[in-house]
């Protein structure tokens, strides 16, 4: 049998049981934090999926801008115990093939309607872009099941505080700007949890496939999640 047909069997195995993968809100639940590749190349998906499981971070999203995106989501998705995601979806095209693809939750960096109807149709989570208390709202409304807060830097913890004054339990993720110094500050003011960009995954990395560098990257970032001791 050629390597494409074991590739595009265990795929299909894959999809064939949904229930033996961890659901992604619950897994957001748990480890509180997603982390956001970004790279002209994605040197090795599975490897990069598989260290990053190592280092603690099981939640992963590959954005539209990687070139030839659904070949690396497919190939990621294959790895056992973590969740591959969809960032930067543009259009409901983009979120069909992305779903078809092997993705398990969508992310849009702005408030995507078409998108929303997709994800809603194919039963995927969607968390929606947005900054202000007025897109935040539209974005519940589209049936958004988190808001990614970004650029988390604008404001940093305090704004994510005030905006779950009027939002109070709202699934927040601040993204842009997050890194180990202040990952634990957006925990503390309300965070459900943060996504974790060049600090863990920087492109350079990520290109020439160092994954023991990303792993220890990864567990650094997962260690400064930690709260405080008591004294």
């Amino acid at each position: 049998m050629q390597a494409s047909q074991v590739h595009g069997s265990a795929h299909a195995q894959a999809l064939e049981h949904p229930s033996q993968r961890p659901d992604p809100l619950d897994l957001l639940a748990r480890d509180r934090v997603l982390c956001i590749v970004r790279a002209n190349q994605v040197a090795d998906a599975a490897g990069l999926v598989s260290a990053l499981a190592a280092g603690g971070i099981r939640l992963v999203e590959f954005t539209f801008t990687i070139p030839g995106v659904l070949d690396v989501i497919e190939e990621a998705a294959e790895v056992p115990g973590s969740v591959i995601g969809a960032g930067t979806v543009l259009t409901a095209s983009h979120a069909r093939d992305a779903v078809a693809a092997g993705a398990r939750f969508l992310l849009t960096p702005d408030i995507r309607p078409d998108v929303a109807t997709v994800a809603q149709a194919c039963g995927v989570p969607l968390i929606m872009g947005a900054l202000t208390p007025t897109e935040l709202s539209r974005a519940f409304e589209l049936g958004a099941a988190a808001v990614k807060v970004f650029p988390a830097r604008i404001g940093g913890p305090a704004y994510l505080r005030d905006l779950l004054g009027p939002f109070p339990g709202a699934r927040l993720i601040p993204t842009g700007g997050v890194n180990a110094a202040n990952a634990r500050g957006f925990l503390d003011a309300g965070a459900a949890a943060v996504g974790a960009g060049t600090d863990v995954v920087p492109p350079s990395l990520v290109e020439r496939g160092d994954h023991e560098a990303i792993a220890e990257k990864a567990r650094e970032f997962v260690r400064a999640l930690e709260p405080e001791p008591e004294q």
